[in-house]
């Protein structure tokens, strides 16, 4: 029997990819989605319903009961997210008072399991690979407002009888980024012949593609696991080597300016993921 899912956020860059593998999949889908979005929604069968909202963490409960009717799985991948500005915005403290009065409808409607996604900036800084029991210390609003979805959500899913898993996304990157973020911004100078301005590079991440990222996210989804989870390589990497693979694939390693721009005092030194089976 195919599974009914509700997906917040599918016109966004992780969303999307959700989405589209969730159709390929043969998933029974549901969307919220943000008035005036309609458009970036292609039609298929496996899109069974669309319910808009002029903002969707501004909800209530009662609208949440609703959307939820006939769900089996809710995988909330909405939140604000605008480059440059989502890190530091009071508008974080209403995605999770949206999120957990989009959880008390859930249970009312009575979905099976809650899927959020979280972030690795919850977690304190470390020199060694964070695995899903290191400490938390989020530093901003941001990622402080994902910690307290987090803690908020584990015991209230836990005592209301619902499957809960946080997906804690590490370095992401792939086709629909804003491009403003590191990768797009690469592809677009080497496609242009044009120096890409760099810092030093020497910060050490942990970069996964968006496809598996999506791809994970949905495996944790259908199946039996709950609890916070990393979706990550694994994989220790540099930013200069990150680029300079970006650059090879053109052939054009000379446009890369490293140590044009200065190093964000702010930017831990390393942060990457211990990846845990799926």
């Amino acid at each position: 029997m195919s599974k009914h899912i509700l997906l917040t956020g599918s016109t966004g860059f992780i969303g999307n990819h959700i989405l589209n593998k969730l159709i390929s999949l043969g998933c029974l889908i549901k969307l919220v989605i943000r008035e005036g979005s309609e458009k970036k929604i292609q039609t298929h069968k496996s899109i069974v319903s669309i319910i808009t909202s002029k903002d969707i963490f501004l909800e209530s409960e009662e609208f949440w009961v609703k959307a939820c009717f006939e769900i089996d799985i809710v995988i909330h991948s909405a939140w604000y997210t605008v480059p440059g500005k989502y890190q530091q915005s009071s508008l974080n403290m209403d995605c999770l008072i949206g999120t957990l009065n989009l959880a008390k409808g859930a249970k009312k409607a009575g979905v099976k399991k809650i899927v959020g996604i979280g972030t690795c900036a919850e977690y304190d800084d470390s020199d060694l690979p964070l695995s899903n029991t290191s400490p938390l210390n989020p530093k901003t609003p941001y990622a402080s407002a994902k910690a307290a979805t987090y803690f908020a959500l584990e015991k209230w899913c836990e005592l209301s009888s619902i499957n809960f898993a946080w997906c804690r996304l590490f370095y992401i990157y792939g086709e629909g980024e804003h491009p403003s973020r590191l990768y797009p911004y690469l592809i677009s100078k080497m496609r242009e012949n044009k120096p890409a301005e760099m810092s030093s590079g020497n910060q050490v991440r942990d970069f996964l593609p968006v496809k598996e990222v999506a791809k994970e996210i949905i495996k944790i989804a259908l199946n039996s696991q709950n609890g916070p989870i990393n979706i990550c390589s694994g994989i220790p990497i540099t930013i200069k080597e990150f680029a300079i693979k970006i650059a090879d694939q053109f052939d054009k390693r000379n446009l890369l300016i490293f140590g044009a721009r200065k190093d964000n005092i702010f930017d831990p030194p390393f942060i990457v993921g211990k990846k845990e089976i799926i």
